[in-house]
């Protein structure tokens, strides 16, 4: 029987917050619960590609521990899904390059995570450039079936696909044409001001902030005082409640905008007080251990991946 294989990853260029989990780790951790016993998972710390805006490197080496114990926290089991660290395999920017010549600059000026950047102000590095390819190097190396990401990187499956196919119609059926899993109604998250959650807009509860923090945070997402619902709060709210909760909850306290901000600080210390405790227990030397077992397990299926891809192009002699 066909084995499906599902991989996502996050950027260790911060905190993370509650948008991450709600938009990548819980869909993996779904998927994982739902086909641990069927299908391959992959999990990978994305370092390479926070050096499109980290520029410390004490930051980032800090960040990379900090985003595995998040993952372990979580409940991640690095003995079922192979945990890794995008640096410790070169065939990542091996395939990158490849993938780099088989599309058009014009191509990768239309991505909007690349657009919306530079409306922003940010610097355009050439590796925020080419960020994409990057991304579906890490995705086509594995022979990727599913890919559990936020409604915001649904381009970026789109721009995979686009690569598989200029490979495969210039090489042969190398490569595999992955697909997106976005969970329903929390594609994307909202973050304190109703945009997208975000690190880069400074409006995002942190996943493992101490319950102070926390209660900072949801206090100060903006309401609308005209309305009888602050719908900000009542977005967010949705991601811990059903509808019907949530429609009996704000129906009783119309108005009462501190209460329910409170009642969602209360929901979001409940989730997350438990994993805090099991973070806090998790230590950089069992870090360092499950990062190099994961890598070797990871190699085992990108050198093959890269091995067809060399042969393909006439690299290999």
């Amino acid at each position: 029987m066909k084995t499906t294989t599902i991989l996502t990853g996050l950027k260790p260029s911060g905190d993370l917050h509650i948008g991450n989990y709600f938009g990548s780790i819980k869909p993996f951790l779904d998927l994982y619960n739902e086909q641990k016993d069927s299908a391959n998972f992959f999990l990978m710390v994305a370092d390479y590609h926070a050096l499109t805006t980290v520029r410390d490197g004490s930051i980032l080496r800090r960040n990379i521990y900090n985003i595995v114990r998040d993952y372990l926290a979580t409940g991640v089991d690095p003995n079922t899904v192979t945990l890794f660290r995008q640096s410790d395999n070169s065939d990542h920017l091996e395939l990158g390059w490849i993938l780099d010549c088989m599309v058009s600059v014009p191509f990768l000026m239309l991505a909007h995570s690349y657009k919306d950047k530079i409306a922003k102000g940010l610097d355009a590095n050439a590796g925020l450039f080419t960020y994409p390819m990057l991304m579906a190097a890490d995705i086509l190396l594995y022979n990727t079936d599913l890919v559990p990401v936020g409604e915001d990187q649904r381009q970026h499956l789109e721009y995979a696909r686009e690569a598989v196919t200029k490979f495969n119609n210039a090489y042969g059926q190398i490569l595999k044409e992955p697909k997106e899993v976005i969970l329903k109604n929390v594609g994307v998250i909202p973050g304190l001001d109703g945009q997208k959650m975000s690190k880069s807009y400074g409006n995002t509860i942190p996943l493992f902030g101490t319950r102070e923090e926390i209660q900072k945070a949801v206090m100060s997402i903006v309401t609308d005082s005209t309305g009888e619902r602050p719908e900000n709060v009542y977005a967010i709210h949705s991601l811990f409640r059903s509808k019907g909760q949530l429609e009996s909850l704000y129906s009783e306290h119309v108005g009462q905008y501190k209460y329910l901000k409170e009642a969602l600080i209360e929901d979001i210390d409940s989730l997350v007080a438990p994993m805090r405790e099991k973070r806090n227990d998790i230590n950089d030397g069992d870090i360092r251990k499950i990062l190099v077992e994961g890598v070797e397990k990871a190699k085992i299926q990108s050198t093959d991946t890269l091995r067809k891809v060399r042969d393909a192009i006439g690299i290999n002699i």
